[in-house]
């Protein structure tokens, strides 16, 4: 059973930074496609940023300069670095995975099969 928990969220004012953890289980992150979504109140869900089974990163252009995904194999957690943040960047950061597509790949934009409860991130101005 997979399972993803994340911990790292709070309040920051813009210009600050924020790392977010995701402790994983159940999975091999080898074929696995992880990464960040978040969903701010009346607003789509958006990918933030991805990590294949051989650690290519993928970035919204909303994040990218400013965000980092990582992971560290060794202790099943993947990270999100986020700096320079902006008010924008307020919502529910949830960590995800599912097993990689041969036909879609690893991108910000596939539908993921395990997401985690979440953790806020609050931008202030």
């Amino acid at each position: 059973q997979v399972q993803l928990v994340e911990s790292g969220g709070g309040s920051v004012q813009a210009g600050g930074s924020l790392t977010l953890s995701c402790a994983f289980s159940g999975l091999r992150h080898e074929v696995y496609c992880m990464g960040w979504i978040r969903q701010a109140p009346a607003q789509e869900r958006e990918g933030v940023a991805v990590i294949n089974g051989g650690g290519k990163t993928r970035y919204d252009d909303a994040v990218k300069g400013r965000f980092t995904i990582s992971r560290d194999n060794a202790k099943n957690t993947l990270y999100l670095q986020m700096d320079n943040l902006k008010p924008d960047d307020t919502a529910m950061y949830h960590c995800v995975a599912t097993r990689t597509s041969p036909f879609t790949g690893c991108s910000t934009g596939v539908s993921f099969d395990h997401r985690g409860q979440g953790t806020q991130v609050t931008v202030s101005s």
